[in-house]
């Protein structure tokens, strides 16, 4: 049963890591520029993650679904707030710059990126809809908390950055269609279908061209990033699909949580590193080194899961 299911998984997980693959040879190759991948970093972050939320919760209202919206959410809640407390508390450095890197690549997993497509193509529609939920609240926490731990500034927590974030504006968009009952026309939500697909091939060739630019021999040579995968890829997601499990909440919601927690850690440890003059090499070294191992650990963890749930 066990080793069944991880063939599965980790079938689903090598697709990804082959369009990974592609976007690397196509950055070695030149044929991938990094404005290029800021470009399409842009058009996920703006266009497809507000249609993946909006395609997601075009479903019948029930007061149902309802709870199980409400429910997800706080469990998604509390699985972030128990990360950063494990990341305070575990992982300390006397360099400022480091610790900061460290404890945020602990707590961002690329829940949007990596987890979407796998919770889409594993668990179908559910899957889906329960990963967007995650991935609103993850949106939340990384440009509240996350935005204020990394800069070292509250100033940086705005009202008007919150409100032009492309996944929060997506999520309550999605939302709010989904409680009044509003089913959009075939003409508007084929669109916004189209749009939501490229979420499983674009970002994946956006994680292979950062890859193409890494040094690996310095990525893998960098302990604090092998403490940060373990952390972020084994101890983080275990505790919690088994307090999940213990719990006995909806088995789909453990299966696609469990999914986003074992992601490696978010390319956004990179983009803020940069932009407040954090440790970049080594939020570098992390994401790259957590993006190589979780080929492997991904579908081990997932696979434990999908049997116990």
């Amino acid at each position: 049963m066990f080793l069944s299911n991880f063939l599965i998984i980790g079938q689903q997980v090598l697709v990804l890591f082959i369009l990974i693959a592609i976007g690397f040879l196509c950055g070695k190759g030149k044929m991938m520029t990094e404005h290029a991948a800021k470009v399409m970093t842009d058009i996920v972050l703006y266009v497809v993650t507000p249609c993946v939320m909006v395609a997601a919760f075009q479903r019948e209202f029930s007061w149902e679904t309802l709870g199980k919206v409400l429910i997800a959410a706080a469990t998604a809640v509390v699985i972030m707030a128990v990360s950063v407390l494990v990341a305070r508390l575990a992982l300390r450095d006397r360099d400022i710059a480091r610790k900061k890197v460290l404890q945020f690549a602990v707590i961002f997993s690329n829940c949007g990126f990596m987890s979407l497509p796998l919770q889409k193509e594993l668990l179908g529609d559910d899957g889906w809809f329960f990963g967007s939920i995650f991935v609103a609240v993850f949106n939340i926490i990384v440009w509240t908390y996350g935005l204020v731990d990394m800069s070292g500034d509250k100033k940086q927590l705005s009202v008007k950055r919150l409100a032009l974030n492309p996944g929060l504006v997506g999520a309550l968009a999605a939302v709010l269609l989904f409680v009044f009952g509003v089913q959009l026309p075939p003409v508007i939500l084929q669109p916004v279908t189209h749009l939501a697909n490229l979420n499983t091939p674009v970002p994946m060739l956006i994680i292979g061209f950062y890859l193409s630019q890494t040094d690996f021999k310095k990525a893998f040579s960098d302990k604090g990033a092998y403490l940060g995968c373990l952390f972020r890829l084994v101890l983080i997601p275990l505790a919690a699909a088994f307090a999940m499990v213990a719990l006995r909440l909806d088995r789909t919601m453990i299966i696609a949580y469990t999914i986003a927690c074992a992601a490696p850690t978010a390319a956004t440890t990179t983009m803020f590193a940069t932009k407040f003059n954090r440790d970049v090499n080594l939020s570098v070294s992390v994401v790259a080194t957590s993006t190589i191992f979780s080929l492997v650990t991904m579908p081990l963890i997932v696979s434990l899961i999908w049997m116990l749930a």
